[in-house]
């Protein structure tokens, strides 16, 4: 039998550098990202081959859009004062190299050992354009996550935590705790993450169940962001991700006209079509 191409959540992040990569060679890019076909490599470019010839898979623009809009916040919150950001589960991320960021923030990645050194290994001889540490780190274990968020917050004052493509994957009670520890610290200021609604988790299981079967999507709260507005936080920018692929020309032509529409409510998204990127802050 044929191992699956998808063998854990971290080939994932092979999948979406493959349309970084296809964004990247576009004329009017919206980024771009000299690393990422390298980082993809062939087995990136077999993961997309490998999914359902919808026009999304073909041309990526929920993950473009993505990527366009936390490459946004991310220095919408540098312009403000942050200069620490904190990615979890980083991935192939290579956002410390590319974009134009100040000298003086730190960008600490975490992650899993193996895929922090193939990115190491791949980049090895580039120069990223500010201070960059990688800590290796099971965000799954909650003692070992504290001591880390711990040690980062005692040395920084203000921090912006992403976690791209990351809470899709955990059950409820895991992000529930994820969001509590890091509202635990309050030099954690920000916090900016990507959410799909129950209907489109079940288009995505339903349509990428062999692909995924062993990275599984599991976290669409009904309630959307209202989810996290109960733990702490607020929502300071919620930007749908099919309005904002729309607004950046990336939405196939039959789907254009839908974007003028408008978005559904993002405390109630349950049988909508809806994904977003959400920057949340302290509600305190």
């Amino acid at each position: 039998m044929t191992a699956p191409l998808i063998s854990n959540v971290s080939d994932t992040a092979r999948w979406v550098a493959v349309y970084r990569a296809w964004e990247t060679a576009r004329p009017d890019a919206l980024f771009r990202d000299p690393f990422a076909e390298r980082l993809a490599g062939e087995r990136g470019k077999q993961i997309v081959a490998s999914l359902p010839m919808s026009r999304m898979a073909r041309n990526g623009w929920p993950l473009i859009a993505r990527t366009k809009v936390i490459d946004d916040l991310v220095l919408a919150s540098v312009v403000e004062g942050c200069r620490c950001v904190l990615n979890l589960a980083a991935g192939l991320d290579t956002r410390p190299y590319r974009l134009p960021l100040p000298k003086d923030t730190m960008w600490i990645e975490a992650d899993l050992p193996a895929i922090l050194e193939e990115k190491a290994r791949a980049l090895e001889g580039e120069t990223p354009v500010c201070a960059l540490e990688r800590v290796s780190v099971d965000l799954a274990d909650p003692i070992g996550r504290g001591a880390f968020f711990d040690r980062v917050a005692k040395a920084q004052p203000r921090v912006l935590v992403v976690t791209e493509g990351l809470v899709l994957y955990l059950d409820d009670p895991v992000v529930v705790s994820l969001a509590r520890d890091i509202h635990a610290r309050p030099s954690f200021q920000s916090w900016v993450l990507d959410l799909v609604s129950p209907r489109v988790l079940q288009d995505m299981k339903r349509r990428m169940a062999m692909q995924l079967a062993r990275a599984p999507l599991k976290f669409a709260p009904p309630n959307g962001v209202a989810f996290f507005e109960t733990l702490g936080w607020r929502a300071r920018d919620v930007k749908s991700l099919f309005h904002e692929a729309g607004r950046f020309h990336r939405l196939p032509w039959f789907l254009r006209p839908f974007s003028f529409l408008p978005a559904p409510d993002p405390r109630a998204p349950k049988n909508d079509h809806w994904s977003a990127v959400v920057r949340l802050e302290r509600a305190d």
